[in-house]
């Protein structure tokens, strides 16, 4: 009977990923070209324009211009409040997520700086016209819309207290509630 024997261990290799070892690359080398987009599962931008930190709500760059313009604001809401908004029982899920306890409505509420929301502004706008059946451009704060179907809403509002942006989906029935319920909300956020 052949004896079969392991080749022996190379010693100082490094473990490689099978997509690093296909292209050749270290693991953290592979990761560090990547970037975020290798650890952000969600479909929320993490990171804006150089100098902006989206997801901290903070300007990174020497000598910002308004301190003020740079600080996230914290969660507008309380669970009391969205329930009383949106005329039913809503639960704080916390980060600013609400959910009705059986896993069917919610609003998440996502903030940031006044800086990181006009980084993005544009494109969540133009990302909002692909995703929704209506998208109306209002007249509150510095910048603002609300875009709206059958089943969902979005709501952005950027101001000089901060930027938020208001994700509602199952309450209501038709693009006409989502866009009065969304209202409501947005005029309980102090612009």
């Amino acid at each position: 009977m052949a004896r079969h024997t392991l080749p022996p261990a190379r010693t100082g290799a490094r473990p490689r990923t099978a997509r690093a070892a296909r292209l050749g690359l270290p693991p953290l080398l592979l990761l560090a070209l990547l970037g975020s987009a290798a650890c952000d599962a969600g479909d929320t931008p993490a990171a804006g324009p150089p100098g902006v930190n989206a997801d901290a709500g903070e300007d990174d760059t020497a000598g910002g211009d308004d301190a003020a313009n740079s600080v996230r604001p914290p969660c507008p809401f309380t669970a009391t409040q969205v329930s009383e908004l949106l005329g039913q029982p809503m639960k704080d899920e916390g980060n600013c997520a609400f959910g009705d306890g059986k896993g069917v409505a919610s609003l998440t509420v996502t903030t940031a700086s006044t800086l990181a929301g006009k980084a993005t502004f544009d494109y969540e706008h133009e990302q909002a016209g692909k995703r929704y059946e209506r998208v109306v451009d209002l007249d509150r704060g510095d910048q603002s819309y609300l875009a709206a179907k059958d089943v969902a809403g979005e709501a952005v509002l950027i101001s000089d207290k901060g930027s938020y942006t208001l994700t509602l989906s199952s309450i209501g029935a038709d693009v006409a509630g989502y866009e009065r319920t969304l209202r409501r909300l947005l005029d309980a956020i102090p612009a």
